[in-house]
């Protein structure tokens, strides 16, 4: 079974190597493509250099950002490959966990997409690991803070999962990290791939929510782990990221689940997430 793995680089620096490192480490070996969009850093230049010709790798230079999903798309449709393999340049992938995810959606032909257990780089398990697909209901409790009574009353549960109710085997999943997702290329190609009108972040949520409409699911393997230091790229540009970040969730809700709701409700949920950036850039002012 052949993997294609891409890597979209955005001033990654050493992360972007390190990945890179993790993927030649595999058990199954993929042909890795690295894009970088632009970088100033000289992460990709980098990389070159330190592998040279190295085989089984390739580095593609974009001479602007044409942003995340563009750029996957940009190789995931000249791929022949029956899996790709889409990770952040700031993920590491354990040794094994390539192999443990294929062989996961070998074992269910209505599986599309299969995700690793995601850890940052503390050891705990990220929310987006394992989670619900946001809605009006649990995006407000996840925002008030009223999730953390979801260990004991479900019905308030938020969108992500309680890391103590992580499976021990396969366990099919609303949604899964989009920082390390393999994906059957067969799949995506009948979805059209990656939505390319989101700016960055959402595109993950987007391609799984289709996948579950064309009756397709989505698989966490527990077993193969990933580390996730998360955020790298974009320590550049953080306002901007934030911003991409809220109109992501924005498209998300319009896209898919305005439709079944009053105008009021939709107001309320618009306001919300511009609240909730505004609630969250004194932070990152600060961070920076």
């Amino acid at each position: 079974m052949a993997v294609d793995a891409i890597v979209v680089n955005y001033n990654a620096g050493e992360s972007l190597q390190a990945c890179v490192q993790s993927l030649f480490d595999s058990t199954i070996k993929p042909e890795v493509k690295v894009l970088d969009n632009a970088s100033s850093d000289g992460s990709a230049e980098n990389l070159r250099n330190l592998y040279g010709s190295f085989p089984g790798l390739q580095v593609l230079m974009n001479p602007e950002n044409i942003g995340f999903a563009r750029a996957v798309n940009s190789v995931a449709k000249d791929s022949t490959a029956d899996f790709l393999l889409v990770i952040n340049p700031d993920c590491i992938l354990s040794q094994n966990a390539l192999e443990l995810m294929v062989g996961a959606l070998n074992e269910d032909p209505e599986a599309a997409l299969a995700a690793p257990a995601v850890y940052n780089t503390r050891g705990r398990l990220e929310k987006a690991a394992f989670r619900h697909f946001p809605n009006p209901w649990n995006s407000l409790l996840t925002i008030s803070g009223l999730s953390r009574l979801g260990r004991w009353v479900p019905a308030f549960e938020g969108v992500a999962i309680d890391a103590s109710k992580l499976p021990a085997s396969n366990t099919r999943a609303e949604a899964v990290s989009g920082a390390c997702m393999l994906i059957r290329r067969s799949a995506m190609q009948q979805l059209g791939f990656l939505d390319e009108a989101y700016g960055l972040h959402c595109e993950d949520l987007d391609l799984m929510y289709r996948l579950s409409e064309a009756g397709w699911f989505s698989v966490l393997v527990p077993s193969a782990s990933a580390v996730h230091e998360q955020g790298v790229s974009s320590r550049s540009r953080p306002v901007w990221v934030l911003r991409q970040k809220h109109l992501g969730m924005a498209r998300f809700f319009e896209k898919f689940q305005a439709p079944q709701h009053s105008f009021p409700v939709r107001w309320l949920v618009h306001g919300g997430i511009w609240l909730h950036f505004l609630v969250k850039l004194p932070i990152v002012l600060l961070r920076k």
